[in-house]
């Protein structure tokens, strides 16, 4: 995995990611409910990329790469977002973020909204090996109070050890399909998209939760997209 201010994913060597406490500029609190929106403006904001579905031994050939940058043309190249991308060599390739929420109700059930802005050059009807670069690739959303990570099994294939989303079509425990990155027209443009959709979850004995964001892919190519914003609102059930 490769970020783009250069920093590399070295196969077999374990990495630990610490997570920085961010400035949360863009959460706003009313009673029961609690509104979490980043537009990466200034950063992660306590989002953190990873993958899984890749095979260890060989990391290099799926390409993987996350960090903030700007935009593509022919969008706005002034506006900064969240880029991820990976070449699906395994027919599964997982692309996700991730942030841990604190500060609501120590084991408390919400129903949270989730509304994801990002960009996708992967054209509608589109013909792919695995299948089309757009409506293959599937999009979820979901909440866990256990932290989603990728982890590598005993042949060293990296997998979630929550209930992820599978590719376009079914959802997992911890998380459900909410839509595709197929762009919605007919060329291989950057296009700005919308997908909404909720998911209900339990917090854990200390009023935190994991939200989770991400795509599972049919589609044996590369897939790039740029988040620019994602929130979740959280109601207290």
């Amino acid at each position: 995995m490769k970020r783009l201010n250069f920093r590399k994913l070295i196969p077999l060597i374990p990495v630990m990611v610490l997570l920085v406490t961010s400035c949360q500029k863009d959460d706003d609190r009313t009673d029961g409910e609690l509104i979490i929106r980043s537009e990466f403006s200034e950063g992660e904001d306590g989002w953190i990329a990873d993958f899984a579905e890749y095979n260890g031994d060989n990391v290099e050939i799926y390409e993987l790469e996350e960090g903030i940058t700007n935009l593509p043309e022919p969008l706005d190249t002034d506006q900064q977002a969240y880029r991820i991308s990976g070449v699906n060599r395994s027919d599964d390739l997982f692309m996700y973020l991730k942030r841990q929420v604190t500060d609501l109700k120590p084991l408390t059930t919400y129903r949270i909204t989730f509304t994801v802005e990002f960009a996708s050059n992967a054209r509608s009807g589109g013909v792919g090996v695995g299948g089309a670069p757009g409506e293959s690739v599937g999009m979820g959303v979901g909440a866990s109070f256990e932290e989603p990570v990728s982890e590598p099994n005993d042949n060293n294939f990296y997998e979630m050890n929550i209930g992820k989303i599978n590719q376009c079509c079914t959802d997992g425990e911890d998380m459900v399909v909410i839509g595709d990155v197929a762009n919605g027209t007919e060329e291989y443009v950057y296009t700005m998209l919308s997908n909404t959709g909720e998911f209900v979850a339990q917090t854990d004995d200390a009023g935190s939760i994991w939200v989770i964001v991400g795509t599972d892919s049919g589609f044996e190519g590369e897939t790039a997209l740029y988040y620019t914003s994602v929130e979740a609102v959280f109601k207290e059930l």
